[in-house]
Formats: structure tokens, C-alpha cells, sequence
């Protein structure tokens, strides 16, 4: 497959998920969806449930990842609430963050983020300022991985390294991820 001048390749699925890589669902699911994400974007608010539910309905069959792409430009408190994601994530609680930070994308100044990290039993102030800053490097890893694979607005969504397009829905990620597992020897017509 090529892509057109300037395109960028479709990425592989391995080329997606770094080493370290959040991962929600069972860790060697056999389908993989990555979410270049913003905790600040409300479509990215709406897709994360969507997201969830495909992962907990799939019997263990897809797991998901979750990469930050933080608009900072036009969401300005995407950077520090990504930050204070992989701060939580030190200690076991991304997830939880995760889920915490798109219920409230109303509150995520430095306050708020504190708030929400004491909610999960951390230390507020290890999620803010300094504290947080040592995630720098991860969160800008997802997001030059996420430009280099055509990233340019989030939700992006890959499906085993298959760009989603559209609104984010299950029955699209259903049929995404239906996709994903048809062997190739299933595609042409029996007997061909």
C-alpha cells in the first residue's frame, strides 16, 4: 500500500504502541486500538465510553491504547492534564485518571488536577508543577509519533494499525475491528 505525496504510510500496529504504552483490556489481546487522544477535546470525551464498551464487550479480543496528542494551541489545559495522566500512571492509577479527567474537562487547571488525584488517594501536588514535568518526554513522544502517523486532530483512532474515519461509534468500531480479523485467504470468493 502507498500513500499519496505528502501522506504518511499507515503506520504498523507495533510502530503504534511503544513498550510502555497504557494499555486497557487484556494485554495480548489479539486486535489493538490506539486512541491519540486529548483530555481536553470533547470528542474525545464522547469516544472515550465507545472505546471502553468495544474493549470490555470483546471477550479479551481487543485491548486498547492510549497515546496523548494534546492540542495545545486550542485546548490549553490538554498539556498539563496529560502530564498529570502519566504522573498518575507512575503509580499504577492511569486508568482511573483517565477516566477522571474526561468526566471533568470543566477542571483541569493545576487545581483541579490536584483535586482529582487526591480523589484516587495520590498526592495532589505529584501531579501538577514540577512533579509532573518529569512525563514531558513521554507525552512528547506520543505526539511526534502521532504527527509522524498523520495525527492532526483528535480522537485519531487506529484499528491494527488502520486509521478509523468518522464519528467514533461502536457499531464502527465493531466492523473496524470485524475487519481487523479476517484472515486474508478469507477475502477472495471460495474457490478462486
Amino acid at each position: 500500500m502507498t500513500s499519496a505525496p505528502g501522506t504518511p504510510a499507515a503506520p504498523r500496529t507495533t510502530d503504534l504502541v511503544p513498550a510502555d504504552a497504557h494499555v486497557f483490556g487484556n494485554p495480548d489481546a489479539p486486535v489493538t486500538i490506539v486512541e491519540f487522544g486529548d483530555f481536553e477535546c470533547p470528542y474525545c470525551h464522547d469516544a472515550a465510553p465507545v472505546l471502553r464498551t468495544v474493549v470490555e464487550e470483546s471477550g479479551g479480543q481487543v485491548r486498547l491504547v492510549f497515546r496523548h496528542f494534546p492540542l495545545f494551541e486550542v485546548h490549553p489545559y490538554a498539556l498539563t492534564a496529560a502530564l498529570a495522566a502519566e504522573a498518575a500512571g507512575a503509580r499504577g492509577r492511569f486508568w482511573d485518571m483517565h477516566d477522571l479527567l474526561f468526566a471533568h474537562q470543566d477542571r483541569l487547571d493545576d487545581a483541579g488536577l490536584s483535586h482529582w488525584a487526591q480523589k484516587l488517594g495520590l498526592d495532589g501536588a505529584s501531579v501538577v508543577g514540577d512533579a509532573a514535568q518529569r512525563f514531558g518526554d513521554v507525552v512528547e513522544r506520543d505526539y511526534l509519533a502521532g504527527s509522524a502517523a498523520g495525527v492532526r486532530g483528535t480522537p485519531t483512532v487506529y484499528v491494527e494499525g488502520v486509521r478509523y474515519r468518522g464519528r467514533v461509534t461502536e457499531a464502527g468500531l465493531r466492523a473496524a475491528v470485524a475487519a481487523a480479523t479476517v484472515p486474508a485467504s478469507r477475502t477472495a470468493p471460495d474457490g478462486a
